[in-house]
């Protein structure tokens, strides 16, 4: 007898296709750099500096002793802080995000080894890659389990609402159509006076004597 194979661990990334995570990456990695493609062009505009793509692929602009370097770090900053959105919409799911966030600045690290012929040697740029990742990490596992934990509406408080009210309505139009009937006959609810029945004139509800003292025995 052939063993069953154990089934997958939930929200492993045996889960996904190879093709669909590599296709998730690749979207991710793009908009990534089209983001931080734009934010740095306009700060570069705005600060009056020439732009290049040294600036957004080279590690030596990253530098802590120029105020072009403090620039661009705050522009990564706050690009990491929109791949956290990214993620939000395109994983939703806070088992995967650190993996996927660790593969995005890893695939970083390599494209801009290539781009500048040497490892990074800037001890801003490995802070900034460090802090980076760290944010995008906390603040896309705490953004799906948000989105994960929400409760579901099925839209049962919306037709509740109607029922409850008219069942409430009726139950006093009957209340008050059966109080209207007793006091049409002569029986008044909790009042001591009232009409009789023939409707000829008003009676009032005295004690009687009988109540009070027993009656006599019979001989």
């Amino acid at each position: 007898m052939a063993r069953r194979r154990r089934p997958p661990r939930p929200g492993a990334l045996t889960e996904l296709p190879p093709l669909k995570i590599l296709s998730q990456i690749l979207l991710l990695q793009s908009i990534w750099y089209a983001v931080a493609t734009v934010l740095i062009l306009f700060s570069a505009l705005v600060a009056g500096k020439h732009f290049s793509f040294d600036l957004v692929l080279s590690w030596r602009a990253l530098r802590g002793d120029t105020t072009v370097g403090w620039m661009l770090g705050l522009v990564w900053m706050l690009n990491s802080f929109i791949g956290v959105i990214s993620i939000l919409f395109f994983i939703s799911r806070s088992k995967l995000v650190p993996d996927f966030a660790l593969t995005l600045h890893f695939i970083h690290l390599i494209i801009t080894s290539l781009y500048s012929n040497a490892i990074p040697r800037n001890w801003l740029w490995w802070a900034l890659q460090v802090a980076s990742a760290g944010m995008m990490t906390s603040l896309g596992v705490w953004s799906c389990q948000w989105r994960e934990l929400r409760p579901i509406n099925f839209g049962g408080g919306s037709t509740s609402s109607p029922n409850a009210n008219s069942t409430g309505d009726s139950v006093q139009n009957g209340e008050s159509s059966a109080g209207g009937g007793d006091e049409e006959q002569g029986y008044g609810r909790g009042r001591g006076r009232g009409r009789g029945r023939d409707g000829a004139g008003e009676y009032e509800m005295v004690g009687m004597k009988g109540e009070e003292q027993e009656g006599p025995h019979p001989a």
